[in-house]
């Protein structure tokens, strides 16, 4: 599937509504398998040539339909669990729905064991200082990425869950360490806070409810 908006990744959950003829299709004939497929997100600087058909980025995340709940209508709830990223090769068939070719994306850590928790525990803390700046992130968002030990799975849901723009999402996906990974996600939270440290200054005093005063 490739969808405007939504950069999917590993270690991470994606529900999707079955709806269009084509998905319908695709989900029956994945179910009867092995219940794999792709979700690769709309590469929009190539789908403004109107002679392309929905232009896929390269590098998508293959999941595994943990639930599936089909309707009356013909339509289907599912649950996706994201399990790797994969390179896209080629196009294989359009019709009765996209088929593609695919192998696995190399990646690696990028540094020590000690170095990346180092970095998972500077992201937290940055997360934290956001919350008490009156960020709006779910407690169960924060105790989730507290009590998971691997790092790499770590950074695939911080991008997930915290980052707002989809370009990033997708430079965070396509990143071949987890290190770098990391970085990018310290940089934008440290971004993040300064602004929201800029807005409480210019806010002074006054409550959320009264900043139209300011």
């Amino acid at each position: 599937m490739t969808l405007p908006g939504t950069v999917f990744f590993p270690h991470t959950l994606l529900p999707l509504h079955i709806f269009e003829q084509r998905y319908r299709r695709m989900l029956q004939s994945i179910l009867d398998g092995d219940r794999i497929f792709a979700v690769a997100a709309l590469d929009r600087k190539a789908a403004a040539d109107p002679d392309v058909f929905e232009p896929s980025c390269t590098v998508a995340t293959a999941g595994l339909i943990r639930m599936c709940q089909t309707n009356e209508d013909g339509t289907s709830n599912l649950l996706l669990q994201g399990f790797a990223r994969i390179e896209v090769d080629d196009i294989v068939q359009e019709s009765p729905y996209r088929v593609i070719k695919v192998r696995p994306m190399k990646t690696s850590a990028g540094a020590e064991p000690g170095d990346l928790t180092a970095l998972c525990k500077e992201l937290l803390q940055l997360v934290r200082a956001k919350v008490r700046l009156g960020a709006n992130i779910p407690d169960e968002v924060l105790q989730m990425l507290g009590h998971i030990n691997d790092p790499d799975a770590v950074s695939d849901l911080a991008a997930y869950t915290l980052c707002a723009s989809d370009k990033l999402k997708q430079t965070l996906l396509e990143s071949e360490t987890t290190r770098q990974r990391f970085q990018l996600l310290i940089g934008q939270m440290r971004a993040d806070l300064a602004m929201l440290q800029l807005s409480r200054r210019l806010q002074g005093n006054l409550g959320d409810e009264a900043i139209e005063d300011n």
